[in-house]
């Protein structure tokens, strides 16, 4: 069984029995592991998740059923980047300054209402769901889902005369392109780091998972769940 968060509306198909929505905090997840008979736990959120990770250790640890994250490699600066880290939104906010900026935003669309505090930039804010009207005077916004190519990502803040690209340190290929696109046109990032995690069993990569099912001693069928 696959659980979605049920922020995305239209989410990619996937080839798994799938639930949407919350579980109604730690009691509730406890319920439903032992309602469905759960065996064991995947806890493959968005790296910025940070409620669910906490709910699945302590309700995995009060029924005794094995846990374990797959926390994707976060993305690292190279030769030519110009990061500034920053530890949360609010901090990335501060982090673009008073004097009016061309800023494209790449945060999704839940952290939005942190920027309205800071009207005086240009936006470019590409996002996969609709954001309805937005209280910001000079706001373009792009809804597309990635994967994004350096050369596409490039070729777009040179028509849209970025001059700061700010990001969630996701890690991954599927946008890492606007991080190329950034370094070969030498402009800074503000790089938001990752909320902190629980202390949990992990992998970096969805291939680690079955053979850890198998050192559970958990039964793998053919189609390999």
């Amino acid at each position: 069984m696959i659980s979605l968060a049920g922020h995305t509306a239209d989410p990619r198909p996937l080839s798994l029995p799938t639930r949407t929505g919350g579980f109604g905090g730690i009691a509730g997840l406890r319920q439903y592991l032992l309602d469905e008979g759960v065996v064991a736990v995947i806890d493959a959120t968005h790296p910025f998740a940070a409620i669910m990770p906490y709910h699945a250790e302590a309700a995995c640890k009060a029924e005794g059923v094995p846990l374990l994250a797959i926390r994707r490699e976060s993305w690292k600066p190279q030769n030519g980047d110009r990061w500034k880290c920053v530890p949360d939104i609010d901090a990335a906010v501060e982090a673009l300054g008073d004097e009016p900026r061309r800023v494209f935003l790449t945060i999704g669309r839940l952290e939005l209402p942190h920027f309205f505090a800071a009207p005086q930039h240009e936006y470019l804010i590409r996002v996969i769901e609709p954001v309805g009207d937005l209280p910001l005077p000079h706001a373009k916004v792009l809804q597309q889902r990635g994967p994004f190519e350096a050369d596409a990502e490039e070729k777009l803040m040179r028509e849209e005369g970025i001059e700061i690209l700010v990001s969630k340190n996701a890690g991954g290929p599927m946008t890492l392109g606007k991080l190329v696109a950034a370094r070969r046109l030498g402009l800074p990032v503000v790089m938001v780091e990752r909320p902190p995690k629980p202390d949990v069993e992990t992998v970096e990569h969805i291939d680690h998972v079955l053979p850890w099912l198998v050192t559970q001693g958990l039964f793998v069928t053919e189609r390999g769940v």
